[in-house]
């Protein structure tokens, strides 16, 4: 089995439903960190030696977020300053990421029309995500389309989170399980279209 290590990252968790009902949906897995960054850093002060150590652990690596001002929190930008060294994720002989697979998860404010080239907000979330990219790209790593949860402040019903934590769960589970059709995933521009087609069946 695959080991997973999200990094989770919300300031005011206890005002977000969707977040925390994702979280609860996989924080009990085996082979599945949480590592509340918000949680575990109050100060900011990141422990850079004791995170590299946790990447080095597991084998896909999550930023689980709300979206904020089309990026992440202020926390996931100071982890990647401190935690993403030269010489051990990028640079000549850095291997401390390579061949590890990233997924970003996010919730977002807006519905998913608003965000396309000719939607309101005229970005699409493939090129917000550039800068994630460009960080796997650098690192060695393997991106995988995000795991995306739109329209949060319409106000989601008490089913529709229940059926993004249980899709977030499958998912997660597949990923440990190697049971995730990445190829095909590929293909989308969120992980969680069409999730039936991506999951394998067991034999």
């Amino acid at each position: 089995m695959r080991k997973i290590l999200i990094n989770f990252a919300h300031p005011a968790t206890r005002h977000s439903k969707i977040n925390k009902a994702l979280r609860n949906a996989v924080e009990n897995l085996e082979n599945v960190t949480i590592n509340d960054l918000y949680e575990n850093y109050p100060d900011f002060m990141i422990d850079a030696k004791h995170e590299q150590k946790l990447c080095q652990e597991h084998d896909i690596i999550i930023f689980q977020h709300p979206l904020y001002w089309y990026s992440t929190p202020a926390i996931l930008k100071e982890w990647q300053d401190l935690v993403l060294e030269p010489g051990w994720a990028y640079g000549l002989n850095a291997h401390g990421l390579e061949n590890k697979y990233f997924l970003q998860v996010f919730s977002a404010g807006g519905d998913e029309s608003i965000y396309q080239k000719d939607g309101h907000n005229e970005f699409s979330i493939d090129e917000l995500s550039a800068p994630l990219k460009a960080m796997t790209k650098l690192c060695k790593m393997k991106w995988l389309p995000p795991f995306a949860v739109f329209g949060v402040h319409r106000g989601l019903s008490k089913d529709t989170v229940a059926k993004h934590a249980e899709d977030y769960r499958r998912i997660i589970i597949a990923l440990r399980d190697e049971k995730f059709d990445i190829d095909k995933a590929q293909k989308n521009d969120c992980c969680n279209q069409k999730i039936d087609t991506m999951i394998k069946r067991s034999r």
